[in-house]
């Protein structure tokens, strides 16, 4: 028999709760389980001292007879300093944009990019044409 430490599911819709319970990897995941040792409210703010509680002690046993925490408990229990704060897993990558949609992306903002650049040209083209124009006016005004 494997066991797990594991949050169990409890409170009203859009209102969790869960409890922090020892059980067989086996049962489900509000089902069966063999102790209960502590209590995490998520609708607490994170600096509540009552948003994770749970029995060190009982943690501790149940740890010393190969009982596994999952992912979220291992994190409570890596900041209680109970055992090693656990590493981060890489989240998928599926959110991200794919590599066509990737290429597409750099060649548009290349397109922008010259776009700018074209249109850069263009005003100080007329604007060096101006300032060349300039003195040809002001010796029109000398004769006149």
């Amino acid at each position: 028999m494997s066991l797990k430490i594991r949050l169990s599911r409890g409170g009203a819709k859009k209102r969790p709760f869960y409890r922090i319970v020892v059980a067989d990897s086996r049962s489900p995941r509000d089902g069966r389980f063999i102790e209960r040792i502590g209590v995490y409210n998520p609708m607490l703010k994170r600096d509540d001292p009552n948003r994770i509680q749970f029995d060190e002690e009982r943690v501790r046993h149940w740890l010393s007879n190969g009982a596994k925490p999952s992912d979220r408990v291992a994190r409570f229990l890596g900041a209680a300093d109970i055992i090693p704060v656990p590493e981060r897993r890489e989240q998928t990558k599926k959110d991200k944009p794919r590599a066509k949609t990737l290429e597409r992306l750099k060649e548009q903002e290349e397109a922008k990019k010259a776009a700018e650049e074209a249109a850069a040209a263009e005003a100080e083209a007329p604007a060096e044409e101006a300032s060349a124009d300039e003195p040809a006016e002001d010796e029109e005004k000398k004769e006149e």
